[in-house]
């Protein structure tokens, strides 16, 4: 009767691995959907003088494609790991991942938060939001300001929504980390501080960018997405 149980339980052991196995394989053969490259909701020269069209056709064209494009490559070969349970290849393909999955996600909040229509102030509730987490606006604008300034390197400033405390936040992170992925607040306001984003015009004279770039903050953008955040 012993071996009876145990010629069971290998049957059903080999039963487990033979599922997971076909699972994986299953799952290769479904086809992935690419990641594309979003369209401007505005020409490359319509943030000039504050931004070159040059500049904005490098960035978009050039630099956001290339993490696309990356994204997509390593996304295929984590799927391949996947099906094969190769899980050394797995891990090694994490930072290709974050890196490019990153820098796809966070020039796809970039460009929406960019307007040639943009500038002034917002108002209403994330008005008001700020006013109530930052003290004023311009608190608010020198804080995320200065911040953005002093990212070591290249990275993004951003101003985020913490569900948790209902607060609005500003948060430096480094190369093309994600927000929400490495901190968890909601990304609302992202402003790209890496040199291809500004030097051809304004050389390394980061500041002045920074400066510029207020000008075409799309402030419409940063209340929708606070307001979606809050439902």
């Amino acid at each position: 009767r012993s071996s009876d149980l145990t010629g069971a339980a290998a049957m059903l052991s080999l039963r487990a691995t033979s599922h997971s196995k076909l699972i994986r394989v299953l799952g290769s053969l479904v086809p992935r959907q690419k990641h594309t490259l979003p369209d401007l909701p505005y020409d490359y020269g319509a943030l000039h003088p504050h931004i070159s069209a040059e500049i904005m056709q490098l960035h978009h064209s050039k630099h956001h494609a290339a993490y696309v494009n990356n994204l997509n490559v390593a996304e295929e070969k984590y799927a391949e790991a996947l099906a094969k349970g190769d899980i050394t290849s797995q891990v090694a393909l994490q930072p290709a991942l974050k890196f490019n999955g990153g820098g796809h996600v966070n020039h796809s909040i970039f460009w929406t938060n960019l307007s040639p229509n943009g500038g002034g102030e917002p108002d209403g509730e994330l008005r008001e939001a700020i006013k109530r987490d930052f003290g004023s606006f311009e608190k608010f604008k020198e804080k995320l300001t200065a911040l953005s300034i002093g990212v070591q390197g290249s990275g993004w400033g951003w101003l985020g929504y913490n569900k948790d405390s209902n607060s609005l936040q500003v948060i430096a992170c480094a190369n093309q980390d994600p927000l929400q992925g490495t901190t968890g607040l909601t990304p609302l306001l992202g402003i790209d501080v890496w040199e291809h984003a500004y030097y051809l015009q304004y050389k390394n004279v980061r500041p002045d960018y920074l400066k510029a770039v207020w000008h075409v903050i799309n402030w419409d953008n940063v209340a929708e997405r606070y307001l979606a955040c809050k439902k």
